[in-house]
């Protein structure tokens, strides 16, 4: 039912995500990926812009369009199936509403693909996208971040950027565990790191990650359901600019791409999102590009026959 458009060269045709047929999140279609924009940033606390990155991730993935042969001669994702069920048509300044139809259209991709993957958006999407998941007995998150995101409340509101994990955890029954990696930087705030260890969270320093990766790496326990989130601000802004509130001494390309693989080799991958990209603030484009390469590079892992 699925057909593959035309090639194109990068810069022409109509740019759904790596040239895959557009559907309706609730339409008669059955995919490997399905993937849905989430064009919401109002809950920022700092620089804008998150709300243009499904766009642009969009025009990104035309450089990556399957399948791919890599230097050993191996062919990946050759018999990959995506569609490209647009963007979430969210009001501008209903919030709650908002929410709604994010949790809504994630059930309806969901339903129709092995792997959803999800374009933010600020990281506050997160929580309705994993109410979607709320029939995954023991579901696991596995959080790529600078920052916690764990925080109860910020500038008396209770769900913005800083509190997506929180909101899911008091929401989720089934959501046992969050594993953070890569946090750094001066601002935290030691109310939500108190409450996110006493829940027997991980949280794992930057410069952990590397020293420490097998011991990291093995505190999950393999074969576990996992939906990864990865803001953007995870990587070192001298790799990734584009992004509201950037960290310096994040992780290096490689070492993201590392970590991505273990965890999809170790464990169901259920979904990705990938949030806080704000290409605005990148005008040389370079952080769409990268964030829609990892994005190729998770599937290939994920679903490479």
């Amino acid at each position: 039912m699925l057909s593959a458009s035309p090639p194109h060269l990068p810069y022409s045709g109509i740019a759904t995500f790596a040239r895959a047929p557009i559907v309706q999140p609730d339409g008669d279609w059955r995919a490997d990926v399905g993937v849905l924009g989430i064009p919401f940033d109002i809950a920022l606390g700092f620089r804008p812009g998150a709300r243009y990155a499904p766009r642009e991730l969009r025009e990104a993935s035309l450089r990556y369009v399957p399948p791919f042969t890599d230097l050993a001669g191996r062919t990946r994702m050759a018999n990959v199936t995506l569609a490209d069920a647009g963007d979430v048509v969210l009001p501008s300044l209903e919030p709650e509403l908002a929410r709604e139809r994010i949790t809504r259209a994630a059930r309806q991709v969901k339903a129709r693909c092995r792997i959803p993957v999800f374009l933010g958006g600020d990281h506050s999407v997160t929580y309705p996208l994993l109410r979607a998941f709320h029939d995954i007995p023991e579901l696991h998150v596995i959080q790529l971040d600078a920052h916690l995101d764990f925080t109860d409340t910020r500038n008396d509101t209770r769900y913005s950027n800083s509190s997506p994990f929180r909101r899911a955890a008091e929401d989720l029954p089934n959501l046992i565990h969050v594993t953070t990696l890569g946090l750094r930087g001066l601002r935290h705030d030691p109310e939500a790191v108190a409450a996110a260890r006493e829940r027997g969270h991980t949280l794992v320093p930057m410069e952990d990650v590397e020293a420490r990766f097998d011991e990291v790496m093995t505190a999950l326990p393999p074969g576990r359901p996992v939906y990864l989130s990865v803001d953007a601000d995870a990587l070192d802004p001298a790799v990734l600019p584009g992004t509201s509130s950037p960290e310096p001494d994040g992780f290096s390309y490689a070492l993201a791409l590392r970590v991505i693989r273990a965890v999809v080799r170790r464990h169901q991958l259920l979904a990705l999102d990938l949030v806080e990209l704000a290409p605005n603030l990148d005008p040389t484009g370079r952080s769409a590009l990268i964030g829609a390469r990892l994005i190729m590079e998770t599937l290939c892992e994920a679903l490479d026959d």
